[in-house]
C-alpha cells in the first residue's frame, strides 16, 4: 500500500499533468482545426468534417509531445512545494530529495508503459483512420503504392493509361525484377513490360533492356526505354514515412516485409526504439526537471518557469530531431541515433543527482 506522502505526491503529479495535456491538446485542436478548415474550405462537404478530422488527428500529434509535458508537469509541482512550504513539511517527516525524485521517477515509468501500449496504439488507428478520409480528398489518391509479401505494388495514371506496377525487390533507386502492365481507361491491356532493373530516380523511368509483350508477342529490347511516371525514388520514400498510423503489431509487420524486399527499415527501427525507449525517456526528463528546479532560486516567477520549461523542451526536441535524422540518413548507427541523445541527458541528470540531497 502507498504511503500518505506518496499518495500526496501521485495525486498532485496527475492532477497536474492532466490538466497541462488538457492544455495542450486543446492548442493542438485549435491549430489542426484551422489547417483542416483551410484544406476543406473548396470542397463541398459537411461542416463537420473538418471537427471529426481534427478529433481523429489530435491524439497522435498530443502523444507526440507528451515528453515536454512530462518536463512542465515536474516544474509546476516543485513550483507548488515551494510557494506553499509542503517540501519542507515533507522533509520533516523523513522524505528527503531522492525520494521524491525516486517516487515521481517511477510514476512517469508507469505513465510511459500505459501511453505507449495503451494511447499509442488507440492513437494510431485513429491516425490511419485519418489518413485514409484524408487521402480520398486528395488530388494523388489515383495514386497509389504499397508493400506486401511479394513486393512493390504500384497503381499509377499518366495521360490516358493506368500502369500497374510490381517490383520483387529495390536498393535506392533502382527496382529490380519489375513487371508493368499498362491498360488503357477500359482497363484493357495495352502492353506488358518485364525488365531485370528500373531506374527510378527522376520520374521517367529508365527500364533496362525490358522485354515487351504485346497482343501475346514478346520482343527483348537491346536498347533501353524511358517510361513516364508520376513517382520518383523520393516520392515513392514518402509514402511510406507517415509510419504514425501503424500500431505495434503493423510496425514489427512492415518492418519484416521490408526486409524482404530489401528497402531500408531504418526509419521503422528507429520509430520502434522510440517507442519502448519512451518511458525511460520520460523518467530521465521528470528526473532532469527535478533537478533544475532544486537548483533554482524558490522565488523565482511561474513565468520565468514556464519560459524555461519551454526552452528546455525546444533543446532536447532539437537534440532528438538530429540525431534520428542522422541515423535515417544513414549517417550515424541506427542504435546509437537513438541513445546517445538519451546518455547525454541521462549523464547531465546523474551529474545533477550527486549533490541533490544536500539542498
Amino acid at each position: 500500500m502507498f504511503k500518505i506522502y506518496q499518495k500526496y505526491l501521485i495525486n498532485n503529479f496527475l492532477v497536474k499533468f492532466l490538466y497541462i495535456t488538457i492544455i495542450f491538446f486543446s492548442l493542438i485542436i485549435i491549430l489542426s482545426l484551422l489547417e483542416e478548415i483551410s484544406f476543406f474550405k473548396d470542397l463541398e462537404i459537411n461542416f463537420l468534417y473538418p471537427y471529426f478530422l481534427t478529433l481523429l488527428n489530435a491524439p497522435i500529434t498530443l502523444f507526440e509531445i507528451f515528453p515536454f509535458i512530462f518536463l512542465l508537469t515536474t516544474q509546476f509541482l516543485f513550483y507548488d512545494l515551494f510557494k506553499s512550504d509542503e517540501l519542507n513539511l515533507l522533509k520533516k517527516n523523513g522524505l528527503n530529495n531522492l525520494k521524491i525524485i525516486k517516487i515521481l521517477f517511477y510514476l512517469s515509468l508507469f505513465i510511459g508503459l500505459f501511453n505507449i501500449i495503451i494511447f499509442y496504439n488507440v492513437s494510431s488507428l485513429l491516425k490511419f483512420q485519418y489518413s485514409n478520409i484524408k487521402n480520398s480528398f486528395s488530388k494523388d489518391n489515383k495514386y497509389l503504392a504499397m508493400v506486401t509479401d511479394s513486393g512493390l505494388w504500384i497503381k499509377d495514371e499518366v495521360a490516358d493509361k493506368k500502369l500497374i506496377i510490381k517490383s520483387t525487390y529495390v536498393k535506392g533507386h533502382l527496382l529490380s525484377d519489375t513487371i508493368i502492365n499498362e491498360f488503357n481507361n477500359n482497363f484493357e491491356l495495352i502492353r506488358t513490360i518485364q525488365s531485370k532493373k528500373v531506374d527510378i530516380k527522376t520520374n521517367d523511368w529508365i527500364i533496362y533492356q525490358p522485354t515487351i509483350t504485346n497482343k501475346n508477342i514478346s520482343e527483348k529490347k537491346e536498347d533501353n526505354i524511358i517510361l513516364k511516371t508520376n513517382f520518383n525514388e523520393e516520392k515513392i520514400n514518402n509514402l511510406f514515412s507517415n509510419i504514425s498510423t501503424l500500431n505495434l503489431i503493423k510496425l514489427f509487420n512492415l518492418k519484416k516485409e521490408f526486409d524482404k524486399l530489401g528497402y531500408s527499415s531504418d526509419e521503422i527501427e528507429i520509430h520502434l526504439l522510440k517507442l519502448f525507449t519512451m518511458p525511460l525517456f520520460y523518467g530521465i526528463l521528470t528526473i532532469l526537471s527535478s533537478i533544475i528546479m532544486f537548483n533554482f532560486s524558490k522565488d523565482k516567477s511561474l513565468l520565468f518557469h514556464i519560459v524555461l520549461g519551454i526552452l528546455m523542451s525546444v533543446m532536447i526536441y532539437y537534440l532528438n530531431f538530429i540525431f534520428s535524422s542522422l541515423g535515417n540518413n544513414g549517417k550515424l548507427p541506427v542504435y546509437l541515433s537513438i541513445f546517445f541523445p538519451l546518455m547525454i541527458i541521462s549523464l547531465i541528470s546523474i551529474i545533477g543527482l550527486v549533490n541533490i540531497d544536500e539542498k
